[in-house]
């Protein structure tokens, strides 16, 4: 079963305490919320503790998910919050910066890079914590910069400059690593 299998019966089932549809639940949404917790967290360790805690969080307060709320969004809410609750123990540093103009280098032909996959994956595992976090959040989760930043609790032009000084330095590591071959 995937995510957009699950229906309100097995809501209104893991509601009562079954068992079994708990189960379901899990099973239609590990995948997807363990690939952002792999992302954000940048080991499979991280990810893995930080799924199960997101989980107990979703087991407890099912009872709670109400009726008009999608229950992706709310998984992957309750996913993200781990996630940067577990970052923030590790304190991860956000650097708080004045609006920068970020100037792309000039002479890049980009074109000549060889814009892989496995590169950019790369890439994206190479940069610091507070870069990846912010490039995941926007990128991948689609979460705006306003909402990064009431997340995270740092200024919206904090997760901006964050967000494109993540994305020169994938223009960077990308470059280098197409240099050495």
């Amino acid at each position: 079963m995937n995510q957009t299998q699950i229906d309100g019966n097995v809501i209104d089932r893991c509601k009562r305490g079954d068992v079994r549809a708990f189960r379901e639940l899990y099973n239609a949404y590990a995948a997807a919320m363990y690939n952002i917790c792999l992302r954000m967290t940048g080991n499979v360790s991280d990810a893995e503790d930080t799924l199960q805690e997101a989980f107990i969080q979703v087991h407890r307060n099912i009872g709670k998910l109400e009726s008009n709320i999608s229950v992706t969004a709310w998984i992957k809410r309750i996913v993200v919050n781990h996630c940067l609750n577990n970052l923030r123990k590790k304190k991860v540093y956000y650097e708080e910066v004045e609006e920068v103009e970020v100037v792309e280098e000039p002479g890049i032909d980009e074109d000549s890079f060889t814009w892989t996959v496995s590169a950019v994956k790369s890439a994206i595992h190479g940069l610091p914590q507070g870069y990846r976090t912010v490039l995941n959040l926007y990128l991948f989760e689609e979460y705006s910069h306003r909402e990064i930043a009431e997340m995270m609790g740092i200024t919206e032009s904090t997760v901006k400059t964050q967000y494109m000084r993540a994305k020169e330095k994938v223009r960077q590591i990308v470059k280098q690593q197409n240099l050495i071959r």
